[in-house]
């Protein structure tokens, strides 16, 4: 089959792609992101396309020419300038379902999500508003909704409770409902059973795992398969948490996707569970558990470094960005006179003011492009050309600061191996 393949490079999408593919499907990946992320994705054949400018009929049907079946694996937590989930759950799929029924496309598997029947957040509203415009179709469709999804690769809320398992200190989850957490293998096995010839269609099917288990008893399974002790619990003020999630939401702002925000909050307070016997009576799929899937595939050094870097990710970039701009409000408020002078020492003459303020914006301009996700990338890059400018610039004009004890000089190193670690845990998938 020739198929369609939406949210290609996302955690599902990604997963589905390679099963397919391995089936001898011809897959094309549907996806807005390019380079090198689309190029580690399984596909034959890549369509760059923003679900957000997606929302005509149109837009959809040159991609459907031979096309035997789509499957849509897209979805976003919660609006941002990166993100809109009234367009990518709602308009997009609606377009898209039009467009089907004209292309004379009949096979749709649709991702939703466990719960969206009764919405907690604009996640699973919109959400189930792609759903209801795909069963108001003519289209043999088949609508998925599965529980919170695990699986050896991590993302967003997989990637969560590996990170929140490396802590030795877990903040309690008490408003958090119970989840039925399922394997990202047995979804992608569903998806392919349901690719094939006689599967049964205009269904909706809730994947949800055997094992249902509390916020603390799923972070406390990855933490033991880590190979670690207990965490000890504590019970954070709710303020406390309620802050977090906002920091989340102001972090998101800047175009990163943090898990932690108030729409997770609220899909986490209704939790995920229910009834697999549909699921099971129409695949014959027996879902594993969490506790086997674990068992089957023991944590190596990776994950544990992956763990324990999860939530110091954020804690190093944001430090290495406040670390710029304080040092630029430095120069040009309280040591512009100090930063002048030794610029004059080192013969920088009627050039030395300027040098100094153009330093000072410099460094205000690599924080601000450190903190906004678009332009970190080449900001961290310029920031480790700046680091290494200063070393060359500190070394000709003012080698005594060699001598200081102080370590002006020495302490550039330091900065220049977070940059480098930074840059290298930058990826989000």
């Amino acid at each position: 089959m020739r198929i369609l393949l939406m949210g290609a490079s996302g955690f599902i999408g990604s997963a589905v792609a390679a099963r397919l593919r391995r089936e001898g499907h011809q897959i094309i990946g549907v996806g807005r992101s390019g380079g090198a992320e689309a190029a580690r994705v399984a596909v034959d054949r890549w369509v760059r396309l923003d679900l957000r400018q997606a929302t005509e009929p149109a837009v959809w049907a040159p991609h459907l020419s031979g096309i035997d079946a789509v499957v849509n694996c897209a979805g976003t937590l919660q609006d941002s300038p990166r993100d809109d989930t009234a367009r990518v759950h709602d308009a997009a799929p609606a377009a898209l379902w039009q467009a089907c029924e004209t292309a004379g496309v009949r096979r749709v598997i649709q991702m939703s999500a466990l719960g969206v029947d009764r919405p907690a957040s604009r996640f699973s509203a919109t959400k189930r508003r792609g759903d209801a415009a795909l069963e108001a179709s003519q289209l043999d469709w088949v609508i998925l909704r599965p529980s919170v999804v695990l699986g050896r690769a991590a993302y967003g809320g997989s990637a969560l409770f590996r990170g929140l398992a490396a802590l030795p200190v877990l903040p309690r989850a008490p408003e958090a409902g119970a989840l039925d957490v399922v394997q990202l293998d047995d979804v992608v096995d569903t998806v392919a059973l349901l690719l094939r010839p006689g599967a049964p269609s205009r269904l909706t099917l809730d994947l949800a795992g055997p094992e249902r288990l509390s916020f603390e008893e799923l972070v406390g399974r990855y933490r033991a398969w880590l190979g670690w002790k207990p965490a000890r619990l504590i019970s954070a003020p709710g303020f406390a948490m309620g802050f977090a999630y906002r920091v989340g939401d102001l972090i998101a702002w800047l175009g990163w996707r943090p898990p932690i925000r108030t729409t997770a909050r609220r899909e986490i307070v209704r939790g995920a569970t229910a009834d697999a016997g549909a699921w099971r009576g129409a695949t014959g799929i027996e879902p594993q558990a969490l506790s086997a899937a674990l068992a089957a595939e023991p944590a190596s050094v990776q994950e544990r470094w992956f763990a324990r870097l999860y939530l110091l990710k954020p804690v190093a970039i944001g430090v290495f960005a406040l670390f710029w701009l304080l040092t630029g409000l430095v120069s040009l408020g309280p040591g512009y006179e100090l930063a002048a002078e030794y610029m004059r020492r080192g013969g920088g003459g009627a050039l030395s003011e300027p040098s100094v303020i153009a330093g000072g914006i410099t460094d205000i301009l690599v924080a601000c492009g450190i903190a906004w996700r678009r332009t970190s990338k080449l900001a961290l890059w310029a920031a480790l050309g700046v680091s290494i400018g200063y070393i060359v610039a500190g070394t000709i004009l003012l080698h005594e600061l060699w001598r200081d004890p102080l370590g002006p000089m020495m302490k550039i190193w330091p900065i220049l191996a977070l940059n480098l670690v930074c840059l290298a845990i930058l990826d989000e998938r």
